[in-house]
């Protein structure tokens, strides 16, 4: 038994169902990312696997329990969430908002303690943050501010983290920076993380288990060098590619379609005649 898993889910937006009929397990101490084209369900499932969407259907189960029927502070001590684009407060510290990470750890009986402020510390220097605590939120960079949400999360001592396209609006060098802060989260900390990625090459790159999803269901999951092909990417996001081993990491690499080659393949989509009155190709057997 995985410790997150959703049997037959289904999620809806008022009448709009999106997820229909999912079954899913996300491995223990993996490093799973969710991949689809946009519309898709990716950031739906993910909603629905941190309670923050309830089902139409089905149900999303936490160490064998019906998620819905645990208490919120119970739920934030096993699972974290970071959403799509934050907002934090305005006039609040970084030392301040990594701090709100223990909420789910206060209560009547137990306010702050040394062990939130190890917590807090431990957090922020795993995010590599801890220069900036007195630094106010709102002035940092796009970079330093999805590190220091990270670290919030982090300082919430889960042992799984749900993150819903944490790169998005960074660019490059920012993206693999916090990319690589979530690998190490795995590697060193054994946290069992779950992401939104956009970025296919990122997602093959990073991940040890990937789910591709269209149309509100999964059509194939595993590790990225089992299942990736050009014939799913062109099923998942309509895309003709070719797949190489990265020469970084030996991970698939998708490289897409010259554009006059995807502007043929839709022309011919478009007029089937064009593609019986193109002249065929000839070769030196001919």
């Amino acid at each position: 038994m995985t410790r997150l898993r959703a049997e037959r889910l289904e999620l809806a937006y008022d009448q709009r169902t999106i997820v229909r009929g999912l079954d899913v397990a996300i491995p223990d101490g993996s490093f799973t990312v969710i991949v689809g084209a946009n519309g898709c369900g990716k950031s739906t499932l993910l909603r629905g696997l941190a309670r923050m969407l309830a089902p139409k259907a089905g149900t999303v189960l936490l160490d064998g329990e019906q998620i819905r029927s645990l208490p919120s502070k119970e739920v934030a001590r096993r699972l974290g969430l970071l959403p799509q684009g934050p907002i934090a407060p305005d006039g609040i510290t970084v030392a301040d908002l990594v701090g709100r990470g223990r909420y789910p750890h206060q209560g009547l009986l137990r306010q702050w303690s040394p062990a939130d402020e190890l917590a807090v510390a431990d957090a922020m220097a795993a995010t590599r943050v801890t220069a900036l605590a007195e630094a106010y939120v709102d002035e940092l960079s796009g970079g330093q501010r999805q590190r220091v949400w990270l670290a919030m999360a982090l300082a919430q001592q889960t042992p799984i983290l749900l993150l819903d396209e944490p790169t998005t609006y960074l660019d490059i060098a920012h993206q693999v920076e916090v990319l690589d802060l979530c690998a190490d989260l795995h590697e060193e900390r054994g946290h069992t993380l779950v992401l939104v990625l956009h970025d296919l090459n990122h997602a093959c790159r990073y991940a040890t288990h990937l789910i591709a999803m269209r149309d509100g269901r999964i059509v194939a999951e595993g590790h990225p060098c089992e299942i990736i092909t050009d014939e799913l990417v062109e099923e998942v996001f309509g895309l003709r590619c070719r797949i190489i081993p990265d020469p970084e990491t030996g991970t698939p690499l998708v490289i897409p379609a010259a554009r006059k080659e995807q502007r043929a393949e839709r022309d011919d989509r478009a007029d089937p005649a064009v593609t019986r009155s193109r002249p065929r190709a000839t070769s030196s057997a001919d």
